[in-house]
């Protein structure tokens, strides 16, 4: 990979400079608006956010590797929903419940070859057919989501199992489960995309699909394996949030693949693919937690937070077209 130029730079850093700006916005507002007695940037405050950004985190990081490859995933939240479904309720079945808690590991494996599996289903048809990600991914989200209401109707999924409360609430050095799992995805794919040849094609493809394919480079198989990953990381997502809340709603996950995208924008990805940053999503989707926990704690409604962030998004958009634009394709302003 070549290296970093000024305006990449620049780029990677806005996103935490911006967080630094909502930080110091909300601990200075929350002084005269806040609806509670907590200040914002409390230790404890801060350490709760990281844990509820894992969710939607974990699922943009993979949605980073998606669409720097030129593609996009639409399917992510329902996979989430199935995933979710699948871990609970294996561990109801007789021969599980015969095992004790020897069944959580292998209720674990089951939601995550979910993931995998829908991801497969993903990936193939985009390399097979050569239709469009965006369409497939689109079907697949409905035709998913159909799945989810088959399996158990409009009815809450529950199975409660102490044990992995207690693993999803234990923290280490102040961290909860959930984070650690949030951190570690992060570096695992930093050092894929940064040091390993998957990585490296990764851009190739996004940034030119035809030379890339002249390269040598297997594109089909190279799509497959990352559609696989994301199903992956949807299904592993919910593995960390459900196994500490022990029941699915059908419904539930619905919006997620809109969240991870906005994510995935707002630290710097482009749409269009061949750039991005792992890093930087993670700061895009801290950025995202810290306005809807930011709006929330000076009294803002969930609809004032969803309009505040879908503004900044359309801002983040057009600012990068301005810094990407060429020739003709110039914007007067």
């Amino acid at each position: 990979m070549k290296m970093a130029t000024r305006k990449d730079l620049l780029k990677q850093g806005a996103i935490w400079g911006f967080i630094v700006l909502e930080l110091a916005f909300f601990s200075i507002a929350g002084n005269y608006l806040s609806v509670t007695d907590t200040a914002f940037m409390d230790f404890d405050n801060m350490l709760l956010l990281l844990k509820q950004s894992a969710p939607i985190g974990i699922i943009a990081l993979g949605m980073t590797i998606i669409m720097i490859n030129g593609n996009i995933d639409l399917s992510v939240g329902a996979t989430f929903a199935l995933a979710a479904i699948v871990m609970l309720d294996s561990m109801t079945w007789p021969f599980m419940q015969n095992l004790g808690d020897w069944a959580i590991p292998l209720a674990w494996g089951f939601a995550l070859l979910t993931g995998v599996v829908l991801g497969a289903i993903n990936g193939l048809i985009v390399w097979k057919t050569g239709v469009d990600a965006f369409i497939v991914t689109l079907g697949s989200m409905l035709g998913f989501r159909g799945l989810v209401f088959m399996y158990n109707g409009e009815q809450p999924t529950s199975h409660l199992n102490w044990t992995l409360v207690d693993f999803a609430e234990a923290q280490f050095l102040g961290l909860h489960t959930a984070s650690w799992f949030l951190l570690g995805v992060a570096l695992i794919l930093w050092l894929v995309m940064t040091k390993t040849v998957h990585g490296r094609n990764a851009y190739a493809i996004g940034n030119n699909r035809d030379a890339a394919v002249n390269a040598g480079i297997r594109v089909g198989p190279h799509f497959l394996l990352n559609f696989m990953l994301i199903g992956f990381l949807a299904a592993l997502s919910a593995v960390v949030f459900y196994s500490e809340s022990g029941s699915v709603n059908p419904n539930d996950g619905m919006l997620y693949e809109l969240w991870a995208i906005t994510a995935v924008v707002l630290g710097g990805t482009k749409l269009a693919g061949g750039y991005g940053s792992i890093i930087s999503t993670l700061g895009g989707v801290i950025a995202i937690q810290l306005l809807r926990k930011g709006l929330g704690h000076i009294g803002a409604d969930t609809e004032t937070v969803n309009l505040v962030i879908g503004l900044i998004l359309i801002a983040v958009l057009f600012l990068d077209r301005q810094l990407n634009r060429k020739g003709k394709e110039e914007l007067k302003i």
